[in-house]
């Protein structure tokens, strides 16, 4: 619909109504529609981590909707394909790899091969990572050794080869998924320092990152998580007081959805994102302001 561009500090030629009337008459007669182009990824291509079946599946249907070509990544390339389907079927463009990321060389050949195939990669959504419950005094070097490998070594390994691929263009996108509990805000599920400990470091590498690589077009930015209802947590057995504990330490007072987490991503993915870098938002329902 058409709109109207209001200068409150316009020179007055009317002394009463403190407004220059041949200005604004000037702005009316001349305005028209114009399409909505904010947050419009058309041509960019994006490669999502983890991407199915939880938030990296939303996210890749978010991306799509916006015009974005998107690459979807898990552990077997079977596990991505009815998400590929789906956004097919809504007239998306998608395609799946198998990519384990803590797997150097298996990161180095799929995005080699995303840049061969569609030539180039504009956007990365680290989005893989594995969250098990469970208290210090009973988490494993085996436990503690996969988790970080996945969670912190695999993000890294990830955004430094896309990156590189990145900045033959000058231009990227790379957003880190963390969760609220390295801001000293733990979301009481019970000791999961290992997972912590990763997505700690994932805020202080991201941060890095974007000053090293800024120079190279490229935006390094980390959305924190609050409890969001996925399969993953929805399967963490919590009595019904925990369940509430929780819910009284968010301000919204409910769960959020993944479909909530999307506009982050859809905004820090696009152009209108070029001056944010460095940054963590976080997407709690207000949990760590409480």
């Amino acid at each position: 619909m058409p709109f109207i561009i209001a200068f409150p500090f316009l020179p007055s030629h009317d002394k009463k109504t403190h407004c220059n009337s041949e200005a604004l008459a000037g702005l009316q007669s001349t305005t028209h529609s114009i399409p909505l182009t904010m947050f419009n990824l058309y041509g960019k291509i994006a490669l999502i981590t983890g991407a199915q079946p939880t938030l990296g599946r939303v996210y890749a249907i978010a991306l799509a909707s916006q015009g974005a070509k998107v690459v979807l990544t898990n552990t077997t390339e079977e596990l991505c394909k009815d998400a590929v389907a789906e956004i097919v079927a809504m007239g998306g463009d998608a395609h799946c790899f198998g990519m384990d990321v803590s797997r150097k060389a298996q990161i180095d050949t799929t995005i080699e091969k995303v840049g061969q195939q569609f030539g180039r990669l504009d956007i990365l959504i680290n989005c893989a990572g594995v969250f098990k419950p469970k208290p210090a005094l009973e988490i494993t070097e085996r436990e503690w050794d996969e988790t970080i490998s996945v969670n912190l070594k695999g993000q890294f390994l990830c955004a430094q080869r896309a990156a590189k691929e990145m900045a033959k263009n000058t231009w990227g996108r790379i957003i880190n998924i963390s969760w609220i509990a390295p801001a000293g805000e733990g979301i009481g599920f019970g000791g999961p320092a290992h997972a912590t400990a990763s997505k700690g470091g994932m805020i202080g590498m991201n941060e890095t990152l974007a000053d090293e690589w800024a120079p190279l077009g490229i935006n390094v930015n980390a959305i924190a998580l609050g409890v969001i209802e996925i399969p993953r947590v929805e399967g963490v057995r919590i009595s019904e007081e925990a369940k509430k504990a929780i819910l009284e330490h968010i301000p919204l007072h409910r769960m959020g959805k993944p479909e909530e987490v999307s506009g982050a991503i859809i905004f820090l993915a696009s152009q209108e994102a070029s001056y944010v870098t460095g940054a963590t938002i976080y997407v709690d329902g207000g949990w760590h302001s409480f």
